[in-house]
């Protein structure tokens, strides 16, 4: 009798204990547990968990570890997956298996472990010539499943910027088809800029859909973001499903936050990559400025495709140089400056992921920077605690 008793006792705890805890997931939901239902949700609140710094020339199963320009999370693994935009200059492109520990709650130096290398192979199972890819964005849609968005090269000959799916081995195995206004081997009236195409890559936690953008605006889009105009990006959707480009919308690049030192020499703004919060269009942009004598600006917008037009039809959104009044572009909501409201001084910061749910429900945001293989940058991680609500 008392061992039936203790039995009831203990299946009782078990299911309250099982009840507390779908309880809590209910309130906070990570990237996976986000269903269709789950819409409109919001950035409420943003904390630095700490960042670690690898020098240039940092050097990982003898390859030299920089450029990475983006960032994806194998939940099933635990690991990152970091993309260098080499492109097989200094070692044949490849990405980073990356374990980033933040059991303590926090991120210090030791924290972020380079646990393997992937290199990036062709469709025929040979490594990327030289500049013959340029890699930029990475997704991992699920296990087995991966993106990687490339902004390609019009310096000498034409190669064009491409979404393709990879296997876990790195070699490519599929190349979604690409609108001819975002090929710079194709003349329809519209053009990408050199090294102003595909900088991002991201998907909804539903897994349904596939989202880059340009990180400035097309030739008959509009200008590029100067220290007066901002730039409108093209943001493009994918049917994952269906492995076919969907809808077009624009979003707005800030214009060039500071000025260049000496007056006159190089600045720039663009967006670099994007993050989904839910199925329903929205997410995060990070916009990353440079300014001669000044350094890097990067901050973080909250931005939704919902009430923008679907341009996808228009071929060029500002044929004779002035902006049209014809669409609405993605609304945004500035969330952060990682200067100014974290207290980071940012290097060139390019990447952009959700971990896993931290141990209170919020979840772990990851940004990562390319230090151009430059002895006077750096590889910078940073991680954020995300809250986020409806």
């Amino acid at each position: 009798m008392i061992s039936n008793m203790r039995s009831r006792t203990r299946l009782i705890t078990s299911i309250l204990l099982i009840f507390t805890f779908l309880t809590l997931s209910a309130a906070s939901p990570t990237v996976q547990q986000i269903s269709k239902k789950q819409c409109n949700l919001t950035v409420a609140d943003v904390e630095l968990l700490g960042e670690v710094v690898f020098e240039t020339g940092y050097m990982y199963a003898d390859t030299e570890v920089g450029g990475l320009s983006g960032i994806t999370y194998n939940h099933a693994k635990g690991l990152y997956y970091a993309l260098s935009d080499d492109r097989s200059e200094t070692n044949p492109s490849r990405f980073y298996k990356v374990k980033i520990d933040l059991s303590d709650g926090s991120l210090d130096d030791g924290d972020v472990i380079f646990k393997g290398v992937t290199f990036l192979r062709d469709k025929h199972g040979d490594f990327y010539p030289e500049r013959a890819i340029d890699p930029e964005g990475i997704e991992l849609v699920r296990p087995g499943l991966m993106f990687i968005s490339t902004e390609g090269d019009d310096i000498e000959l034409p190669i064009d910027a491409f979404v393709n799916r990879f296997n876990p081995g790195g070699r490519e195995n599929r190349a979604l088809p690409i609108p001819g206004k975002f090929l710079y081997s194709v003349d329809d009236g519209n053009a990408v800029r050199d090294n102003l195409a595909f900088e991002s890559l991201t998907s909804t936690p539903n897994r349904k859909y596939l989202y880059t953008a340009t990180e400035n605006a097309l030739q008959n889009d509009g200008p590029i973001a100067s220290l007066t105009e901002g730039s409108p990006s093209r943001f493009l959707e994918f049917n994952v499903a269906r492995k076919k480009p969907r809808r077009e919308f624009v979003y707005m690049v800030d214009p060039i936050p500071n000025y260049p030192i000496p007056p006159g020499t190089f600045a720039d703004n663009g967006l670099v990559d994007l993050q989904a919060i839910d199925n329903c269009g929205t997410f995060l942009a990070m916009e990353r400025s440079y300014a001669s004598g000044f350094g890097n600006t990067v901050v973080l917008y909250e931005t939704t495709t919902r009430g923008a037009t679907n341009v996808a039809k228009i071929t060029a959104l500002a044929p004779d140089g002035t902006p049209s009044a014809a669409y609405t572009p993605m609304s945004k909501r500035f969330i952060l400056d990682f200067e100014l409201d974290l207290g980071v001084d940012p290097d060139n910061l390019e990447g952009l992921t959700f971990g896993p749910r931290l141990p209170d429900g919020r979840l772990l945001l990851i940004a990562v920077s390319d230090n151009n293989f430059n002895p006077y940058q750096k590889t910078q991680f940073i991680a954020m605690a995300v809250t986020l609500e409806k």
